[in-house]
């Protein structure tokens, strides 16, 4: 489901009742740790922190006008997801979070690639996906996708 929205705050608005107070007790647990170099905007229709084009001027090189995405959010129809690029290029990064999970929550983690899905709400284990967004530096995820995504 897309919502459209100018920011991180107006999306939280816009999205279903119920979902509100989860997705800004997201962004508090993301903005608390993140590092500042990223910078937090809209990009592919969802909230997020990307690697804005003054640090890394290439941009994604899927779309080089499109800063680098790092983190994203969102409220889809039947989850909220958390987009985690870090995870997804960075095998210790991904260990680290396996381990942690279950200390955090006895539900069964629901994660593809990239994507850590939550279908209830009382489930988001919001200390953890801080954690786990403060883990790595700007400078950290430009080197890292240099060096392995960016073909």
């Amino acid at each position: 489901m897309r919502i459209e929205a100018e920011n991180l705050d107006d999306y939280i608005t816009k999205c279903p009742e119920e979902r509100q107070e989860p997705m800004k007790k997201l962004a508090v647990a993301i903005r608390s740790n993140i590092d500042p170099n990223f910078s937090e905007g809209m990009s592919y229709g969802m909230p997020g922190w990307v690697v804005s084009h003054d640090l890394y001027p290439d941009g994604y090189h899927c779309k080089p006008s499109e800063p680098l995405p790092f983190i994203s959010v969102a409220s889809q129809k039947n989850f909220i997801a958390v987009y985690h690029m870090g995870v997804y290029a960075n095998e210790e990064l991904m260990k680290w979070f396996l381990e942690e999970y279950p200390k955090h929550s006895s539900k069964k983690l629901d994660m593809g690639k990239s994507c850590i899905r939550f279908k209830k709400m009382d489930d988001i284990p919001y200390d953890l996906l801080g954690q786990l967004a403060g883990k790595m530096k700007a400078a950290q995820w430009i080197d890292l996708y240099e060096a392995n995504i960016k073909k």
